[in-house]
């Protein structure tokens, strides 16, 4: 029996899922790497700096040392005096501000997997918002049973992720910063992409992100350090195992990838995808490294099966319906 090809836009989707899963896997690693640094700081929104400050400066030699890089950066500035390019297109770096500086705030004691489940709230409700208003680039995406019934599964695994104890050895505040992270992620996937759409450049487009998100952890930086005081020594606080570091590449490197992809997924597909990637790999990653305060076995195992049947729900097994997004937009 032949098999027949996959029809290509069938296949594109698929692709793009795979690459979804992969931003998620990197997520997952990047928050406990962030989350343990921020341990070894004391001082989680200080983690998010380091982490954006790495991004930057790595995003940096490809964007400023290629000619299609620099062009990206002209068509960015052109379109800022222009007002082709709107004033929302640069919040994406505040969001993923945010995301760092939970992730160094409440990663390390929650354990990946328990900080994932609070992510997929926000990135789920958010995510079927800003498809069905047409905010991503990929227009108005209608909200199908399917994408209803994926949403719902990756709320079951949230609502099993906050049984047995958990609320017990958490506080309240830990479990809600990582929904309006999720949300924060959603918000950003849809910037990005329009902003990498707009100005033609994924890569450009990063790099405003990291930028935008240096430029507001600068400042919360400074006001915590001001609040709380500087580590000391500083600033031979900051520890010498390079690993600690990698959450900037890791950022940068699903950023990007979430500017090329999320045009073909929209908003809410991508995230579910992405939360797959999250919540395997966090498991591990917690079997691995079992954190402070995270969820029974049992419920991690019935969070991973939500979040499976949340990505096949949401499939668009038939024609998916868009409608271009307008260009005075």
């Amino acid at each position: 029996m032949i098999v027949p090809p996959l029809k290509p836009r069938r296949g594109r989707i698929v692709l793009a899922l795979g690459g979804a899963v992969a931003i998620g896997a990197m997520t997952a690693i990047q928050a406990r790497v962030n989350g343990q640094l921020g341990v070894r700081l004391d001082n989680g929104i200080l983690a998010g700096w380091v982490s954006f400050a790495v991004g930057l400066m790595l995003l940096s030699f490809p964007v400023l040392l290629t000619r299609s890089g620099r062009a990206g950066l002209g068509r960015l500035w052109r379109g800022i005096r222009t007002g082709g390019v709107r004033w929302w297109m640069l919040l994406g770096g505040a969001c993923g501000a945010l995301t760092v500086s939970t992730q160094g705030l409440v990663a390390g004691i929650l354990g990946v997997a328990l900080f994932t489940v609070g992510v997929v709230a926000g990135q789920t409700l958010h995510g079927l918002l800003l498809d069905r208003v047409g905010f991503g680039p990929a227009g108005v995406v209608a909200i199908t049973p399917g994408r209803l019934l994926g949403g719902a599964f990756a709320l079951v695994a949230v609502g099993v992720s906050l049984g047995g104890d958990v609320l017990a050895r958490a506080p309240l505040w830990m479990l809600v910063l990582p929904f309006l992270t999720g949300a924060g992620i959603a918000f950003q996937s849809a910037v990005n992409g329009r902003l990498g759409q707009r100005i033609a450049s994924p890569l450009a487009a990063t790099y405003m992100s990291f930028f935008g998100g240096v430029l507001v952890l600068s400042v919360s930086a400074g006001a915590s350090l001001l609040v709380t005081g500087a580590p000391e020594p500083f600033p031979a606080v900051f520890p010498a195992d390079l690993w600690l570091y990698l959450g900037g590449l890791l950022g940068a490197s699903y950023i990007l990838l979430g500017v090329i992809i999320v045009a073909r997924t929209g908003v809410l597909l991508m995230g579910l995808g992405a939360v797959l990637g999250q919540l395997v790999v966090s498991v591990l990653i917690d079997m691995i490294w079992p954190p402070a305060a995270g969820p029974a076995a049992w419920q991690v195992v019935v969070m991973v099966l939500a979040a499976v049947l949340s990505v096949l729900a949401a499939l668009p097994w038939g024609r998916r319906r868009v409608s271009p997004v307008p260009r005075s937009s």
